[in-house]
This record gives C-alpha cells, structure tokens and sequence, in this order.
C-alpha cells in the first residue's frame, strides 16, 4: 500500500526525493572533505615518523623511580596494546668492540637491540631475512645500508676508505666475507679477544627510525653485553656491580595509533619521560574533527530543508485522502495501522532519497578525486579515497547517511500521520 500511494503521485513523490537526495548527498561530500583532510594530516605525519611509536627516556628521572632495565622492559610488554619493543645500548667504551675481515675494520657504532622486534617495529630489509619463530643466534649482526662502507684498510694511511655515493664497491661484502668481533686490548702484552659473527641482512635506510637503520650495526642487546664484559675483564675494569643500571632509550610500538595516548599515559605515570608523534596528531586530529563537525552542519541545513518538503507533501496526501481514511476507519482499521501507513510513506521517500543521494555522492567524490588534484588514477581508487584522496567516503559516513536520511523522512511524517488519525470518520467519508 505505501509503495502503490507512492507511485500513485509520481511527480510529487520524485520531487520531494530529490530534496532528500541533495541533502544526503550534501551532508556526505561535506564530512567526506574533511575525512580526506585529516587522511591527508595523518599521511604526512607518517612521513615524518611511525604514528604507533613511543620514545622512552630516561633522562632527569628521579633516582626513586625503577631503573629502565630489563625488568621494567618486561612490565611495558605486559601492557595492553604494546606489540614490539627494544632497548638502544650503546657502548660504554667507543671503540672498545670493533669487526674485522681481514685487514678491514669497522669501529664505528655498534647498536644493542631486540633483534626479534626490529620488523615489528617497522625495520625492513634489502637483503638477508629477519629471525623466524625459533629465533636467531646470539652473535647475528645486521648492517645499515651505509655501515658496510665504515670499513677501512688498516694497512694504508691514506686513502683507506670507500666513501657511499663514490660509484665503488665498499672494500667487505657481508653476504660473501668472512668476519668477527674483535675484543680491543689496551695493554701491548695481551691480544685481542675475536669471536665469530653470523651476517643476519642489511637493512634499508630509514632516519625516522630510533635507533636510525641509516646508520650503524645491530646486534642482540644481550649479545653486545656479553661482548663488552670480555672488554672488561681484559682490560682489568672493575665494574660496580650494585649501581643501578639503566638504558638511555627504548622505543615501544603499539598495536593502533588511537592507543598512543593511553600506552604513553601509563609509561608517564611510571616516572618516565615520552615523546610520540601523538603530540602532533592530536591537536590535528580536533581540528579535523571540528572542521567535519562545522561541514556536517552545513550539510544538515540542507537535508532539514528536504523533511519540510517531505512534510508538505504528506500533508497534501492527506487532503487529497480524507475519504480514503475515513473508509478505513468505519472498515474497523487501527488507529495505529493508519498512523503506520503515513509514516511508511514519509520514511520511504527519506530512504529512497538517502540511497539515490549516496550513490550521487560516490559520483561527485569520484569527480572531486579525478579532476580535483585528489591524485587516484583509477575508478576503485577514487571510489574508495585512496592515499592523496581529497573526498573519501568511509562505511561508517554512509551508514550514518541512510540511517539519518530515514530519520528525517520518519519525523517529518510524524504530524502529518497524527493529522491523519484525527479526521473524524463521519466527516471524512462525505468528503468528496
């Protein structure tokens, strides 16, 4: 019945969707420009750093406050949504551990990290493979890009190194020589200790990171310890074995970029200092959430237009069907089932139009990402909003969309209906 009085006034009926159509479509490519704003912060945020890490300092703590050593590194896995995370030791000694192939040598920086976390916090490779799920050997090393050309000739005093960017091979390739630590002696009547090396990989240059795969070796945090306990014991340094040992840093990963702000309130709460690109992303964030709040609103208007319509046009159903109720009234019809009936009616124009003004505003995002420097190059691309999107229509905006479109047409429906449960039954089925 709803649909057959529908058809019945196709004209009036088309007329009064097409306001719906607009408004919905109004309200979708509104939030849906403010989506892509903050799509857009969020992306060149991730350029400038990974949105989901947490530094961790230790730097001015308190002397009350833990240390930040392996044992508190357990307690910041145990949190909720911590994923990965790894420690950044450096020698106390420069130089003290160096590697050696032949009469090659790197003494540069030699990094202590969790080598099982590196590719879950983002580290890739561009050569060798990362640790599978039985793990690796302790003494596995992994270069940074620019590590390899550290080597030097320790037979020449002049031109003993390859310099990146030259256009020459570095003087070792780790995939193919041979190398090993070497544990440095100070005194001329004892050696140097050497211990076997297994390559792990290279990995590719990325100075976002900390500590930065630009620059430097990795090797097990364990490892490195071990390492530099040889370098005490043959050197005959006494170590201090009650004093509070603590890393400088550690970098946590979480699971989403929405649980920073909680991971890192909790770390804080430990006495800890942090630092996150959540600092940034959120002030941005409200912003964008303001400027979709302000476009919604404006769209709004125009949907709010639409239920006027919507309301004008069951209302005039009604003159034109006071007989019709009446009929149904003396039939014995509900009083609710009358009432239904209009708000069936009001409901399917907010919905049909809410359906046609999402399918519109697909078209128009499409349009606005083709044409208006979004930057997708293909239909599926600027349909979804892809990565330099100007317009992106999530789900969630058109649900919303439907769901408020159908609301609008069901409350613009509510006078109209009680309009029409009112007529009196006697009067109405004289009406002619």
């Amino acid at each position: 019945m709803c649909f057959s009085n529908l058809y019945k006034r196709k004209v009036r009926t088309l007329l009064t969707t097409v306001g719906v159509v607009v408004g919905t479509c109004a309200i979708i490519i509104t939030v849906s420009l403010g989506v892509g704003m903050q799509q857009a912060q969020e992306e060149a945020l991730s350029q400038m750093g990974d949105l989901t890490i947490i530094n961790v300092n230790s730097y001015g703590i308190s002397p009350d406050i833990d240390p930040l050593d392996d044992a508190m590194l357990e307690k910041f896995r145990e949190l909720d949504h911590v994923v990965a995370l790894t420690p950044a030791y450096q020698l106390s000694n420069w130089g003290s551990i160096s590697i050696t192939s032949g009469k090659y040598m790197y003494d540069s920086m030699i990094y202590g990290v969790s080598l099982n976390d590196l590719e879950a916090l983002g580290y890739k490779l561009t050569e060798g493979s990362w640790p599978g799920e039985e793990g690796v050997k302790e003494n596995t090393v992994y270069f940074s890009s620019s590590a390899v050309y550290d080597f030097y000739n320790t037979k020449k005093r002049s031109n003993n190194r390859v310099y990146e960017g030259s256009g020459k091979d570095p003087f070792v390739d780790p995939n193919k020589d041979k190398m090993k630590f070497v544990v440095s002696s100070q005194k001329e009547n004892k050696k140097p200790k050497e211990f076997d090396l297994v390559y792990g990989g290279t990995m590719e240059q990325d100075w976002s990171k900390s500590p930065s795969s630009g620059w430097g070796v990795f090797v097990s945090v364990d490892y490195l310890k071990k390492l530099e306990n040889e370098y005490n014991k043959l050197n005959n340094i006494t170590v201090n074995k009650d004093a509070k040992k603590s890393y400088d840093s550690v970098t946590v990963k979480v699971d989403d970029m929405n649980n920073v702000a909680a991971v890192e309130e909790v770390i804080q709460g430990m006495g800890y200092t942090t630092n996150s690109m959540e600092t940034i992303r959120k002030p941005m964030q409200e912003k964008a959430q303001k400027d979709q709040l302000m476009l919604g609103s404006l769209g709004a208007i125009s949907l709010l237009v639409a239920a006027l319509g919507i309301m004008n046009t069951m209302m005039m159903s009604i003159y034109e069907r006071t007989r019709e109720i009446g009929v149904m009234k003396v039939l014995g019809c509900f009083i609710s089932d009358i009432r239904t009936v209009f708000l069936m009616e009001a409901g399917t124009i907010g919905f049909l139009g809410g359906v046609l003004g999402v399918g519109v505003s697909y078209g128009v995002s499409y349009l606005i990402n083709t044409f208006g420097g979004g930057g997708s190059q293909d239909i599926y691309g600027a349909l979804q909003g892809g990565i330099g999107s100007t317009s992106v229509i999530p789900w969630w905006l058109v649900v919303g969309a439907l769901l408020f479109s159908t609301l609008v047409g069901l409350l613009s429906g509510i006078y109209p209906a009680n309009r029409a449960v009112s007529i009196s039954a006697l009067s109405a089925i004289k009406q002619d």
